[in-house]
């Protein structure tokens, strides 16, 4: 079993920051891509960014050049910086991570819980 534990959510003004964190936990082999998702009320969810294993990364438009994402390996953690907030970047944000629990078995993708962000104008 694998778990997905995010913190790191709240309140904040509008060009504010915020620092998500997301650890991985339980039975992992190994862990390949891992990424945030964000899903505003009455929308989809939709793809923030996400870093591979060597660290390549890639972002929605949306949010280059305000968000980072970054990764401990040692740590089975992924952290998304977030700068100059907007209120449309108001959502539940979800870590996810592809999972090998077991060496030669295809990855599973994991899903955390969600953790709010709200950005007042």
């Amino acid at each position: 079993q694998v778990q997905l534990v995010e913190s790191g959510g709240g309140l904040v003004q509008a060009g504010g920051s915020l620092r998500l964190s997301c650890a991985a936990s339980g039975v992992i082999f190994s862990i390949n891509s891992m990424g945030w998702y964000r899903q505003a009320p009455g929308k989809q969810r939709e793809l923030v960014a996400y870093i591979t294993s060597g660290g390549s990364t890639d972002y929605a438009e949306s949010v280059k050049g305000r968000f980072t994402i970054s990764r401990d390996n040692a740590k089975n953690t992924v952290y998304l910086q977030m700068n100059s907030l907007k209120p449309e970047d108001t959502a539940v944000y979800y870590c996810k991570a592809d999972v090998t629990v077991v060496r030669g078995i295809p990855w599973n993708d994991y899903w955390g819980l969600g953790t709010q962000v709200t950005v007042s104008s």
